[in-house]
């Protein structure tokens, strides 16, 4: 990383390898032809530029969503009334509860912090408080039609309710990878930060922070206990500009968003308390770092202290109302499913049975929740005796753990890899959903050797229902290493949530068309 001076603005300038930047721990020789900018202006701009740009988007797109919506739903209530039924006066009459309902559900938007920055592309908090702002802004329409004796109100909440909601969230959807795209070139969106505290704690922040860019943190520099600075020091890439006497002044010098402070035991309380004074001079955010690998937004709450916040995290839960809800969603998704893809499930059994010999099915032992095993079924793309095969293959493996992944399988049937690359063998899991032994969204069902070698933590993905798709599968199929597979089943059996749930189904659409680690 070098940094330059265009215009008065400071420009990092970080390697960039198909077109994503990389980590900055990585020690990699790159040319001027590799390397692209990234402007940072001054402080409050580079905070509040971009953002204010997006906020303004996000608001205008809503409004037109919403005003669609409601447009939409009384355009249909007048289809069905007759048009010859309404008046001028009774065109107004409808008109005025829809404005109402439109100034109240942007309000609520907004008090519900929905353009909140904080939000913007990171976790599911976005997204739910748009559900929420919807589900109030509703609420106060069925109150306000009970006591008015508003009969067309049925119109907004059978229509504009569930459709202005799928509209809100798709559209924020659709803008979210925008931003995301525009962090990962590196072209804007992204918050610069100064990392202060020890040298293996800041490693480690930018470790994951460098990373990761789409996630808008990305560290530029640091500043390290006086004790210890080194002239031209740099931690994992990033260049050491100092110590801890002089954070506020470093992070306006170099056009900083934030200052992560990171554990040290010369990091005392009252050193953060000075150092939040002296940002709130330069107009700096503080953040402090909190060594919680894998756990939730959503679990996380803070309870005051005398002279301290406390952070709790909630123990996670594998049983109770929670999953009695992830029950009830299954088997109504399930059926739902199952009645849309009936022509699909014919159409592919017909060409499993017509282009290879043996069943259509292929059904494998998989260990479920609590350690049960059960069949799952499949419909079948190899040809029959294939798993015998299996071990003079072994040395072409391209899997790492106790998995075993070949992108040439020479087993598979032309029809199964058609199949296996837009996840079509796994329909008949439906009945495995149906039957009780799978969820619609969980770990990867493992097999049982995979299990017998399973350490203490991978057990931890025995805690729920296997799925049939989840986080491995939005996030990378097949192209996952087994470390990383293993940890996202964990993670989701720890964090799940009905809203994860029908966000990682969104995202398995996309998935599936794009054919992407599926092989």
């Amino acid at each position: 990383m070098t940094t330059h001076s265009v215009d008065g603005e400071p420009q990092l300038h970080f390697p960039v390898r198909d077109g994503f930047p990389m980590n900055h721990g990585a020690s990699t020789a790159t040319d001027d032809a590799d390397v692209r900018p990234l402007r940072v202006a001054s402080a409050p701009r580079a905070r509040t530029g971009w953002q204010a740009g997006y906020r303004t988007r996000l608001r205008l797109t809503d409004a037109t969503v919403i005003g669609s919506t409601l447009i939409a739903a009384y355009g249909l209530q007048l289809v069905l009334d007759g048009p010859s039924r309404w008046s001028s006066t009774e065109l107004i009459m409808h008109a005025v509860p829809g404005l109402l309902l439109a100034i109240v559900w942007l309000a609520a938007l907004n008090t519900n912090r929905a353009y909140d920055v904080r939000f913007f592309g990171r976790g599911m908090s976005e997204y739910q408080r748009v559900l929420d702002a919807t589900w109030k802004s509703f609420s106060l329409i069925v109150l306000l039609a009970w006591v008015t004796a508003y009969a067309e109100a049925r119109t907004l909440l059978l229509v504009a309710a569930p459709l202005g909601m799928v509209g809100l969230v798709v559209s924020r959807y659709v803008w979210r990878q925008h931003l995301l795209r525009q962090r990962r070139r590196g072209e804007g969106g992204l918050t610069i930060v100064l990392a202060v505290g020890g040298r293996e704690q800041a490693a480690r922040l930018i470790r994951l922070l460098n990373g990761a860019p789409e996630q808008e943190f990305v560290v530029a520099g640091v500043c390290v206990p006086a004790s210890g600075v080194r002239s031209g020091e740099r931690i994992s890439g990033v260049p050491v500009l100092g110590d801890l006497d002089h954070v506020g002044q470093t992070a306006h010098e170099m056009g900083a968003g934030a200052v992560a402070v990171c554990s040290s035991h010369e990091v005392t309380a009252d050193v953060v308390r000075r150092l939040g004074w002296e940002l709130e001079r330069y107009g700096v955010d503080l953040m402090l770092t909190a060594e919680l690998a894998d756990v939730a937004v959503p679990r996380i709450t803070v309870s005051p202290a005398p002279g301290m916040s406390l952070l709790h995290v909630d123990t996670p839960r594998f049983e109770g109302p929670k999953f009695s809800v992830k029950q009830v969603m299954d088997w109504g998704l399930t059926v739902l499913l199952t009645v849309l893809v009936a022509p699909t499930l014919l159409v592919i059994t017909l060409a499993v049975a017509l282009t290879s010999r043996g069943p259509v099915f292929y059904l494998s032992h998989r260990v479920g929740r609590g350690g049960r095993i059960f069949p799952m079924v499949k419909f079948r793309t190899m040809y029959v005796g294939a798993d015998r095969d299996a071990v003079s293959l072994a040395a072409a493996n391209e899997a790492a753990g106790p998995l075993f992944k070949m992108r040439a399988d020479p087993r598979i049937t032309r029809v199964g890899r058609f199949l296996r690359r837009y996840s079509l063998d796994e329909l008949p899991q439906l009945l495995n959903v149906l039957c009780g032994h799978m969820s619609l969204v969980g770990p990867r069902p493992p097999l049982p050797h995979e299990v017998a070698a399973y350490e203490e933590r991978m057990r931890r993905r025995l805690l729920v229902k296997p799925g049939m798709t989840g986080l491995w599968q939005v996030t990378g199929r097949s192209d996952l290493s087994w470390e990383e597979s293993v940890r996202l089943d964990v993670y989701y059996a720890e964090n799940w949530t009905p809203f994860l749930d029908l966000l990682i189904l969104a995202q398995t659409a996309r998935a599936v068309v794009s054919g992407r680690g599926a092989y």
